[in-house]
């Protein structure tokens, strides 16, 4: 006869069923609250993409590709002579894009430290835009609003060969607007670019932009023999700075085959 002890005592193997059957529980529960969480995600996902307002999840927007940053451990690769020794020495700065483009900026200011000049040297990368116009973002430099129209404004000559002038539109030979100034090559991939303020006359600032790009020189071509190719030809074609301007017709505003809005 077995006693009270014995008939109430709970074997080992009952435990274990009973562990086992609680465990089957848990782990049921838990798939279906992952299975209803992920239709409400997925519910989620179907609503923003019928309101519009579902991310784009390419990896290819602006916000995941940095723009222009300065490179303070890059050296300088050009360099502008001075004419004499009271010139006032440049600020130059590097920018550089992660699909390896690289900006050196040239800027001159006046005793009140406003901008009166700007020199800029483009090696385009792979994030140059071929489609876009020759001269976009020359009227913000200049200090103009970023939609400004521009309109060509003649010719001048350097040692780069014939460079294109811009100016306001609706700008008069009598007022002092700043030109703007473009030059760009195919082969190696360059745009050189930039504006001047100085001058009391269209002459005169057409006559400091060409003696700006004669003084331009190369110290550093890195990796770049058609880089170094192209400044060893220019070189050949340097001139004196004429501060009066020469009067030949590539200067002339007024040639209607060289004006248009931009």
């Amino acid at each position: 006869m077995q006693s009270p002890e014995a008939s109430t005592a709970v074997s080992p193997t009952q435990i274990q069923l009973t562990l086992l059957a609680l465990a089957d529980e848990v782990v049921g529960t838990l798939a279906h609250l992952v299975a209803y969480v992920g239709a409400l995600a997925l519910f989620a996902i179907l609503a923003l993409a019928g309101l519009g307002q579902l991310p784009d999840l390419r990896g290819d927007g602006p916000a995941d590709r940095p723009g222009w940053s300065i490179a303070d451990r890059s050296h300088p690769a050009f360099a502008v002579s001075r004419i004499d020794s009271s010139e006032k020495t440049a600020s130059y700065v590097i920018f550089r894009y992660p699909e390896g483009g690289r900006r050196d900026v040239l800027r001159w200011t006046d005793m009140a430290e406003k901008p009166v000049a700007e020199l800029e040297i483009y090696r385009q990368g792979a994030e140059f835009d071929v489609t876009r116009p020759a001269a976009a973002g020359l009227a913000a430099r200049m200090g103009l609003g970023a939609d400004a129209p521009l309109e060509q404004a003649g010719l001048i000559d350097s040692k780069f060969g014939p460079v294109a002038l811009f100016r306001p539109v609706g700008a008069t030979e009598g007022t002092r607007a700043c030109l703007g100034y473009l030059k760009r090559y195919e082969e190696p991939a360059l745009q050189i670019s930039g504006f001047s303020c100085q001058g009391d006359s269209l002459p005169a600032r057409r006559a400091a932009i060409a003696c700006t790009l004669n003084r331009l020189t190369l110290l550093a071509s890195g990796n770049e023999p058609r880089l170094a190719e192209l400044f060893a030809h220019a070189e050949l074609r340097r001139r004196g700075c004429d501060p009066q301007g020469s009067p030949d017709w590539l200067l002339g505003a007024a040639n209607a085959q060289l004006r248009g809005a931009l």
